[in-house]
């Protein structure tokens, strides 16, 4: 008795370093049948016949020690005596009369008894191993016993791994999608999709942002000079040369409406943040002054009116739920936002307006005038407001 406890220890100590870590179904069988062949020294050959219809998804065709080129168990063991009779009954069986096995080239292999046992799990059949041994050669108890144990530990690795594949392949359909979804949203979303999903779920966060607002002066009269699709075409070859820039500068392109771009600067130094954003006016600006050139004498030049600001606003996902679905973007909220949007609008001929917080951080750097105090519609207080363009 003692003999065979120590033994029972001493496989299953083997059959756990052999599947450690182990994830992958091809390597679980080839483990679990390497098992099987030192359990059964006479075995010609051990397999496990996986019955699972998507079992052809995650495996691949085993070599199989009685063919001499690679077979797929999947269906060539499927139909012999012993599976059907195990899986039948529910329970492991022996077939003691001797077999064969017939090769595609027509050579003849002769077998003796077969053990089929089936891997049940949860009181479903997962799979069915069997054991095929020399002729002339039986099975032993203890042998049998072996291939019991063996098969219900195969049962429960087979079931982890389907899981892990699975798993897998919903991953990478969720990266795929969001791959192609990439373009469409902003990418602070994109980047939380990917690497902090956790973070969509959370409000929004009061942050130090500049907040700079692009937007097409005479917007609404390009329709009355040029067709709408060509107005549309001009309008997103514009705004395509502007996306290098804003990324080089840290901006993140918040919004786009069919004039005008939102783009936020999320940084928490307020000097690093205003220059960010300055940075990417003045290098849009360059852009929109390259491609006015290439439209020719007789075109009139697209102007672009910008206004920044800078401070604290409420930053993180924002989430529109509606009965047929929800959306969601990545946007800044409040009197920061506002206020740079209102500079935008007032700003004219290709002009860019900042605020005096903004000012104050890039003095030094750029010149910068001041157009007085200001008051903008829904505020209660003046606002003194600065050009980066002219007196």
């Amino acid at each position: 008795m003692d003999k065979n406890y120590r033994e029972r220890y001493q496989f299953y100590r083997r059959l756990g370093r052999r599947l450690a870590a182990v994830m992958e179904v091809n390597h679980i069988l080839e483990a679990v049948r390497a098992e099987a062949k030192q359990v059964v020294p006479a075995a010609m050959e051990a397999c496990i016949l996986l019955l699972d219809p998507e079992a052809a998804a995650y495996t691949r065709p085993l070599q199989c020690d009685l063919y001499d080129t690679p077979r797929n168990c999947l269906s060539c063991k499927r139909n012999r005596s012993a599976v059907q009779t195990a899986l039948a009954r529910r329970k492991a069986v022996v077939l003691n009369r001797p077999g064969s096995v017939t090769r595609p080239d027509g050579t003849v292999v002769a077998t003796g008894p077969e053990a089929a046992m089936p891997i049940l799990v949860k009181g479903e059949a997962l799979a069915v191993g069997t054991v095929l041994i020399r002729p002339g050669a039986r099975f032993t108890r203890r042998e049998f016993f072996l291939m019991r144990d063996l098969a219900d530990i195969a049962g429960n690795h087979l079931m982890g791994a389907k899981l892990h594949w699975q798993v897998t392949q919903e991953k990478m359909k969720i990266s795929q999608s969001l791959t192609q979804l990439i373009p469409f949203v902003p990418r602070t979303v994109a980047r939380l999709a990917h690497e902090e999903p956790e973070g969509l779920a959370q409000g929004k966060q009061r942050r130090q942002v500049a907040v700079l607002f692009v937007d097409i002066e005479g917007y609404s009269r390009l329709f009355a000079s040029m067709p709408e699709e060509k107005v549309n075409q001009l309008v997103e070859r514009f705004f395509s040369s502007f996306v290098d820039p804003i990324h080089r500068s840290g901006g993140d392109i918040n919004e786009t409406a069919g004039d005008g771009l939102m783009i936020i600067f999320a940084d928490p130094d307020p000097a690093a943040g205003a220059k960010k954003a300055v940075e990417a006016a003045f290098d849009i600006q360059a852009s929109a002054s390259m491609n006015n050139l290439s439209l020719g004498r007789d075109a009139d030049p697209l102007r672009l009116k910008m206004g920044i600001n800078l401070g604290q606003a409420l930053v993180g996902p924002t989430r529109l739920a509606g009965s047929l679905g929800s959306r969601m973007t990545y946007t800044a909220s409040g009197p920061v936002t506002n206020l740079a949007a209102r500079l935008a609008d007032m700003a004219q001929g290709g002009d860019i307006l900042v605020s005096q917080a903004v000012q104050e951080h890039i003095q030094g750097l750029w010149p910068s005038y001041s157009k007085g105090e200001v008051c903008f519609k829904g505020m209660d207080q003046a606002v003194r407001v600065y050009s980066l363009m002219s007196g």
